[in-house]
């Protein structure tokens, strides 16, 4: 299997993955069977037409070739139908997101070193095309986006992007090592949500309360 093939089927996975992952966040919201498809398909492409316009690959891969389309609507109807057999909806879409989030981060970073981005402009856009779709999903269903909240989410991608970029600067940008910065990343994601680890916000004095005493 060459390069490109791996890209690809890496590349549907991830739109799989993802379609999957807005479908049972639209289904949770009880979504009518467009609304299902339509959010599985943004999370699932969103990220990736980013990516593309970014690298000046016209037009997307998302609107010139037909699988990823196919692949998204397909996967978020079948979650349509299937979902009352999906237990506990929003585990499911976390764990779904996370994977989604180890996939994008890898192609997408890859794609943008196959372009000749520089390192730190591809580490940025590999991050952007892995937050993309969940982005688009949180705001379609109602949803302060991940990205903005106190969790471990843009940074797990960065992670990801950043070991993504050093392997490719080392020579070892094999299958093996990018699967297993796939899989960084997803852990990264579950053990963030499992320990509650969150990033810092910013302290909030407490309102001042009673009555000044006279100046002078």
């Amino acid at each position: 299997m060459n390069t490109s093939t791996a890209l690809l089927l890496a590349d549907l996975t991830g739109v799989a993955v993802f379609a999957a992952s807005g479908a049972s966040a639209a289904v949770a919201k009880r979504l009518d069977i467009f609304g299902v498809v339509f959010v599985g398909v943004v999370a699932a492409l969103g990220g990736g037409i980013f990516r593309d316009l970014v690298i000046d690959e016209v037009p997307p891969l998302a609107f010139g070739d037909w699988r990823y389309a196919v692949t998204a609507a397909t996967v978020a109807a079948a979650v349509f139908w299937l979902h009352p057999q999906l237990a506990r909806l929003r585990t499911t879409v976390l764990v779904l997101d996370a994977a989604g989030l180890g996939l994008f981060t890898v192609t997408g970073t890859l794609k943008a070193l196959d372009a000749h981005v520089p390192a730190v402009g591809a580490c940025m856009i590999g991050m952007l095309t892995a937050i993309g779709g969940g982005l688009g999903r949180d705001l379609l269903t109602g949803e302060i986006p991940v990205v903005l909240r106190r969790e471990i989410y843009a940074v797990a991608a960065l992670a990801g992007s950043i070991a993504v970029a050093l392997l490719n600067l080392i020579g070892l940008a094999n299958a093996a090592w990018l699967t297993a910065a796939a899989v960084l990343v997803f852990a990264l994601r579950l053990v963030a949500l499992r320990r509650r680890w969150s990033a810092p916000v910013p302290a909030m004095r407490p309102p001042r309360t009673g009555v000044r005493g006279p100046q002078g």
